[in-house]
C-alpha cells in the first residue's frame, strides 16, 4: 500500500475521552445499575441492604461479569450488607432477566467501593493541618 492511500491517524485531543467504539458494555454497565438500585429501593426487603448505595458498575467485554461497586452509609453493618447483597443476587438476577433485554444475564459480583471512607479521611487530614497552620500563624 503506498503512502498516499494510508489513512492518517489522528491523535485525540487533550483532556477529551478516547472512543474505543465499544460503547455497548458501557450502556449495559449502566441500565444494570439503574435496574439493580431501583430493586434495593422498592423490591428487596432484606434489611442487610437497606443503607447500601450502588455506586458504579462495569460489564466485561463479552458481557458475562457485572461487578456493581457499592457503598454502606454505617461502618459497622458493613459485614451484614455484602452477606445481604449475597443472598440476593439470585433474585437480582432473575428481575435483571425479566427487565433487560439481554440473551445471557452476567453473572454478578459485589465490591464494596471505599472510596468514599478514603475521601473522608483525606478531608480530615487537610482540616487538621489547616487548623495546625491557623495556631502557627
Amino acid at each position: 500500500m503506498s503512502a498516499a492511500r494510508r489513512k492518517a491517524v489522528v491523535p485525540p485531543l487533550p483532556g477529551l475521552p478516547v472512543r474505543s467504539g465499544k460503547r455497548r458494555p458501557d450502556r449495559i454497565a449502566d441500565e444494570i445499575r439503574q435496574e439493580v438500585a431501583s430493586l434495593l429501593v422498592s423490591k428487596i426487603q432484606d434489611p442487610r441492604v437497606v443503607k447500601v448505595t450502588i455506586l458504579r458498575a462495569t460489564v466485561t467485554p463479552d458481557l458475562s461479569q457485572a461487578r456493581l461497586y457499592y457503598s454502606v452509609f454505617d461502618e459497622t453493618v458493613a459485614a451484614e450488607a455484602a452477606k445481604g447483597l449475597e443472598s440476593a443476587k439470585g433474585f437480582i438476577r432473575r428481575s435483571l432477566a425479566k427487565n433487560l433485554a439481554l440473551r445471557v444475564v452476567p453473572a454478578l459480583i459485589f465490591e464494596r467501593d471505599r472510596s468514599l471512607a478514603e475521601q473522608e479521611k483525606l478531608e480530615r487530614i487537610f482540616q487538621e493541618i489547616n487548623a495546625e497552620e491557623d495556631e502557627r500563624e
